[in-house]
């Protein structure tokens, strides 16, 4: 256990020693809420705080993983823990008033009782409000610990009675290793990285041949844009258009291009600089060598256009031309 404690405060460092310290200072609240992107380690962390609270012989504010408690705890068998999960598209009233009813009958086990909330911003208005006047008036020593990944979407009556911990995102580098591990190659995990921190997302992008093809569509446009424009043009309408037919495969496809050229940008401020696409490098350096700051930020400015252009419907075929255009006039070579 000591490896995934290590592991969990290099994941959230600032979380693990908010809730180590709250333990050491016996200053538990009777109400928490665990706020943070899906794969921020939230359910993991509450899994460690309710052993830390429960557990028989903690040592140095980490539960000793052996003791009867902790392991009724990793088996889901300890009865005075209790997870809820919604019961289609809502938590519902049924289940509050389930979940409350067993939070103040009498235990056969004493000491504190604690229960979980999965997908807290998904109680309905009545069984929020049945939530918020057990949270008023708690019975006995319960704890409540709220999870969700929209904080905004608690009503604010409920945020105001719980204690908020918010879970940062997963560093990129650590996503990397994580990814890397699982066998996904650099390149790769370098390009999701980019645009998921969830662990789950992140290994299903690698492994989709769909994606693959995106990425390597993307980036020959890119070495075709540098030629000339009607190289490019072409390969608008023989692969780039064919490939990403659905609105949400040309806005990737645009976010995959702007990292392109951030690349480009970064390389030319610095050519040891982290990439998105690493296996592009030599030719980042070489473009980044033949054009200017102000020329690359046309580019990006024109990639940003689109997007924006495509979110207002504008004919496809139209707005790829024009953007080609734009990013050919930032490849006037210096």
């Amino acid at each position: 256990m000591a490896e995934n404690v290590e592991g969990l405060k290099v994941l959230q460092p600032v979380v693990m020693k908010q809730l180590q310290t709250i333990f050491e200072k016996n200053r538990t609240a009777h109400a928490y809420i665990f706020d943070g992107d899906k794969g921020t380690g939230k359910k993991q962390i509450a899994n460690f705080f309710i052993k830390l609270l429960l557990c028989l012989n903690p040592s140095k504010n980490v539960p000793c993983e052996t003791c009867r408690n902790c392991k009724r705890i990793d088996t889901g068998n300890h009865p005075n823990v209790k997870q809820l999960e919604p019961d289609g598209q809502f938590i519902k009233i049924d289940q509050i008033r389930e979940l409350i009813s067993g939070m103040t009958r009498t235990s056969i086990e004493e000491g504190r009782k604690i229960y979980i909330l999965h997908h807290a911003d998904r109680l309905n208005i009545s069984s929020a409000n049945t939530l918020l006047k057990f949270l008023e008036e708690p019975e006995g020593d319960v704890t409540a610990i709220l999870l969700t990944e929209s904080y905004q979407s608690i009503l604010p009556t409920i945020q105001s009675r719980c204690q908020h911990i918010k879970f940062a995102n997963i560093p990129r580098e650590i996503l990397l290793k994580q990814l890397q591990d699982q066998g996904v190659t650099f390149s790769m995990a370098s390009t999701v990285s980019m645009l998921t921190n969830n662990l789950e997302t992140a290994l299903s992008l690698a492994h989709d041949e769909q994606f693959a093809h995106a990425r390597k569509t993307v980036l020959k446009l890119v070495e075709t844009v540098k030629k000339s424009v009607h190289e490019a043009l072409l390969v608008v309408y023989e692969d780039w258009l064919p490939s990403f037919k659905e609105k949400y495969e040309l806005e990737r496809a645009l976010d995959l291009l702007l990292f392109a050229y951030r690349d480009i940008v970064a390389i030319k401020a610095n050519p040891n600089s982290s990439c998105t696409y690493p296996d592009m490098l030599q030719s980042w350096k070489e473009q980044a060598l033949h054009t200017t700051y102000d020329r690359l930020s046309i580019q990006m400015q024109a990639i940003l256009q689109a997007r924006q252009n495509l979110g207002r419907n504008m004919n496809r075929t139209l707005m790829m031309e024009q953007l080609m255009l734009n990013l050919q006039e930032g490849y006037t070579f210096v």
